[in-house]
């Protein structure tokens, strides 16, 4: 007596996690310090202290990164801060690359 036995066997898809960006903030040596460390505070919702050692690093170092993010998120985040600098007249600039 033969018995056929089928096994179910699911295979789940292995989905890779998105790819996460970098939002750095690039130092110029127009842009008042406490301007930069209102829109750090207003747009990525970081402390007073913690905004002014991201303001310092790029002040020293020429850039910072202020935080990462999935893409869609760092660039619209990236795309407000610049706004605002405008708005006040400021070269202020973030940009977003991918995360290594």
């Amino acid at each position: 007596m033969t018995t056929d036995v089928q096994r179910k066997t699911s295979v789940k898809p292995q989905l890779d996690r998105p790819k996460r960006h970098k939002v750095i903030l690039l130092n110029d040596d127009y842009t008042p310090r406490d301007f930069v460390v209102q829109v750090l505070k207003a747009v990525f919702r970081i402390g007073g202290e913690t905004a002014y050692k991201i303001m310092y690093v790029a002040h020293t170092r020429g850039a910072c990164v202020v935080s990462v993010y999935p893409r869609d998120v760092a660039e619209t985040k990236a795309s407000e801060a610049n706004d605002l600098a405008k708005d006040a007249g400021h070269p202020l600039q973030f940009t977003t690359e991918p995360e290594e």
